[in-house]
């Protein structure tokens, strides 16, 4: 998290703190300044009523000055200038005035005025020096004009503490400069973090909330889509039992079916226990719920399934004119697989390449046994599907259509439950489509 200051938000902090500190010198000097009025009386009896009126004259000057400058939003360096300039004029006519013996209380109590702006004010340095420059100045000045002692006398009764406190003070409002400086960078950092870390905070609890609000409607849709399988399941199982039913009622009177029409009610017979076995699994609560579905493991010779399939579609092809090639296996290759989803792979493979496939075209369906691998494969010599199309309809789901509208609806719907029932059952799927036609291709391993 990267935190940038502007210049004016810097300055608008830097003048807050200069103005507090400038408070506090100028009401300490309101509040003070008329008090040193008892050290005249003490030290300066004979002018300490002048004195007097003198400092409250000055103390009412400044509280004016300080008042228009709050006002009218004036730099607050030169009401400090000018307060100082005016207590360092009274200071140094009475440092000028009093008995050579109380000289040295008035030097100090100057260096003390002195030392505590010094130990308020913020501001540059060079605004301390001029200040202890001028302040020498109108000792020099009042000196000629008032004084009647010799400088050296001067200086060695109380002058000598005032210029050495006053030179010293002068280094502190550079370190003390720099010191508020720094902190107040350091609070406009601290303060504008936590109001990013604020914002980071509420944006965090508008997406948990919209997350809270997804996962309810998602629960609900999970609640609505059990149930529809749940009705659907339900129909469906009387759907298929009065198929079943009306099967049976065929084969009681098989006496007076043909050879084909036998055959045909053994494939309805067979396809409905396929899907009676299908729907059962699906009707599982648990197995629905849970994130692995269980299979009921057998070992079976896979090219027979694979020729079963065959078989149940060549009829459709024909109806097509789609010219079926059979080139399976006739050695027996067996397999530990779930024997109704397995067949259910291959049928979802060949019908839909069948109902993709165009008239007259050529499909070979061959198996073989390939590094201990059985291998089923669908080659499609037609005209290709594409393969940004059966990427989609092998992993999203997604009904695609052909754009010139000469082909079938296409669903990719059983090509998606081919791969994840391939993928489940321990096996791999690979399809591609190109220039060649179409090309499908399953893998499991086989039993020795």
């Amino acid at each position: 998290m990267f935190v940038q200051i502007s210049k004016e938000e810097y300055q608008k902090e830097i003048s807050k703190k200069a103005w507090y500190q400038t408070n506090n010198i100028i009401w300490t000097i309101i509040f003070l300044y008329p008090i040193f009025s008892i050290v005249d009386f003490i030290y300066a009896n004979n002018i300490w009523l002048q004195f007097l009126i003198i400092r409250i004259i000055t103390v009412l000057v400044i509280l004016g000055l300080y008042n228009l400058f709050q006002t009218r939003k004036y730099n607050y360096r030169i009401l400090l200038h000018i307060c100082f300039f005016m207590l360092s004029v009274t200071m140094a006519i009475l440092c000028n005035v009093v008995n050579f013996q109380q000289q040295n209380i008035y030097y100090l109590i100057y260096a003390a005025i002195l030392l505590f702006f010094n130990l308020q004010v913020f501001w540059e340095p060079i605004n301390s020096i001029i200040q202890t420059l001028l302040a020498i100045l109108l000792l020099a000045v009042f000196y000629n004009m008032l004084s009647e002692y010799t400088l050296d006398s001067v200086v060695t009764n109380g002058g000598q503490f005032f210029f050495i406190i006053a030179f010293i003070s002068c280094l502190i409002p550079n370190a003390r400069f720099k010191v508020i400086a720094r902190e107040v960078r350091s609070q406009i950092l601290i303060e504008k973090s936590n109001d990013q870390l604020k914002e980071q905070n509420r944006d965090i609890n508008e997406k948990n909330n919209i997350i809270d609000r997804q996962y309810e409607q998602l629960r609900k849709l999970d609640d609505q889509k059990n149930s529809f399988i749940n009705i659907a399941g339900h129909d469906l199982k009387n759907l298929i039992g009065q198929i079943v039913m009306s099967n049976n009622m065929l084969k009681e009177e098989d006496y007076r079916l043909s050879t084909d029409q036998k055959e045909y009610a053994g494939y309805i017979s067979e396809s409905a226990d396929k899907m009676q076995y299908m729907l059962n699994k699906l009707m599982d609560v648990k197995e629905i719920e849970s994130p692995e579905m269980k299979f009921n493991m057998e070992i079976f010779d896979i090219n027979q399934e694979v020729s079963h399939v065959y078989r149940g579609l060549q009829e459709t092809a024909q109806m097509k004119n789609i010219h079926l090639t059979d080139n399976i296996l006739k050695l027996p290759l067996n397999v530990k697989l779930d024997r109704v989803f397995a067949g259910q792979v291959f049928q979802n493979l060949l019908s839909n390449a069948i109902k993709f496939s165009q008239t007259n075209n050529d499909i070979k369906v061959v198996t073989s046994l390939q590094r201990q691998k059985f291998v089923f494969e669908i080659i499609d010599e037609g005209v290709a599907i594409g393969q940004d199309e059966l990427d989609m309809m092998f992993n999203k789901l997604k009904t695609l259509n052909d754009a010139s509208g000469s082909m079938e609806s296409r669903l990719g719907l059983g090509l998606s439950i081919a791969k994840l029932m391939t993928k489940e059952l321990g096996g791999e799927l690979i399809y591609r489509s190109d220039d060649n036609g179409n090309y499908f291709r399953v893998e499991f391993y086989v039993i020795n």
